[in-house]
């Protein structure tokens, strides 16, 4: 084959590799994970360089390595697999939302307002230091957590929000799931994370927001009993806020 005979197929071969490697990178980037990946890269690397250079004995062996090794990757990186098949999954049906969106603008104006009702209440909530765990569904089922608490239907404005989470209400212990706009569950029994990289300062609220926004596309708010700092939690990652305004637009991004 000529050097710039290339083919369609090649071009989308190249392109699919690209989006590969870039999900890879989102999926690892700033866990430990990432080192892990480079170590087998570069075996790999060795391991073609060995048989280009017909170094039998050591390819053989590095090529043994590599098979039994593939059974152990996938329990090493078992969240993490599991987390590149969600970004995969979510990523279709926030295309698919993208598109119907013209279509549900009378519902998409309620989310904005259940929204804004949220964040004034987690903003008062914070100026008391009264602890508070919200989880907002996107497009996997929480079923599987909604169980353990109180089932319920309840559509959301600033002052329910706040009696759920008072220090005295038989309601505030546990996550809150919230659905498209609508309070279904409350004292709701979340995973609670052991990740060792998460500062000792973030407690049992924060470990639990980050699990359950591993183990699926969900995403979570928190605020601190003992600061009243409030964190936005996505993809086991979580970021502080003071602006409500800030917080607002990325909620709206992710769930409108």
């Amino acid at each position: 084959m000529e050097l710039f005979d290339i083919r369609i197929i090649d071009m989308i071969d190249i392109v699919l590799v690209a989006f590969l490697l870039y999900y890879i990178y989102k999926l690892i980037k700033g866990t430990v994970a990432i080192n892990i990946f480079l170590g087998i890269v570069i075996v790999y690397a060795i391991w073609k360089i060995t048989e280009l250079l017909e170094m039998e004995m050591l390819s053989k062996i590095l090529g043994g390595f590599l098979g039994v090794g593939m059974v152990a990757l996938v329990v090493v990186f078992q969240q993490e697999i599991r987390r590149f098949l969600l970004m995969l999954g979510s990523t279709n049906f926030s295309a698919r939302k993208k598109i119907l969106k013209q279509f549900r603008s009378t519902s998409d104006s309620k989310l904005e307002s259940s929204i804004e009702a949220v964040t004034l209440a987690c903003k008062k909530l914070s100026k008391s230091n009264t602890g508070a765990l919200l989880v907002f569904k996107r497009n996997n089922s929480l079923d599987f957590v909604k169980s353990t608490g109180d089932e319920m239907f309840i559509e959301i404005n600033q002052a329910i929000i706040e009696s759920i989470f008072y220090k005295n209400s038989p309601l505030h212990d546990g996550a809150t799931i919230i659905e498209e706009g609508v309070i279904t569950a409350t004292r709701v029994v979340l995973p609670v994370t052991n990740d060792h990289e998460i500062p000792q300062r973030f407690g049992l609220r924060h470990r639990a927001a980050i699990s359950i926004s591993e183990k699926t596309d969900a995403v979570c708010i928190t605020v601190s009993e003992e600061n009243g700092q409030i964190s936005y939690i996505k993809d086991g990652n979580f970021v502080l806020f003071d602006d409500m305004e800030d917080l607002n637009e990325l909620m709206e991004d992710d769930l409108v």
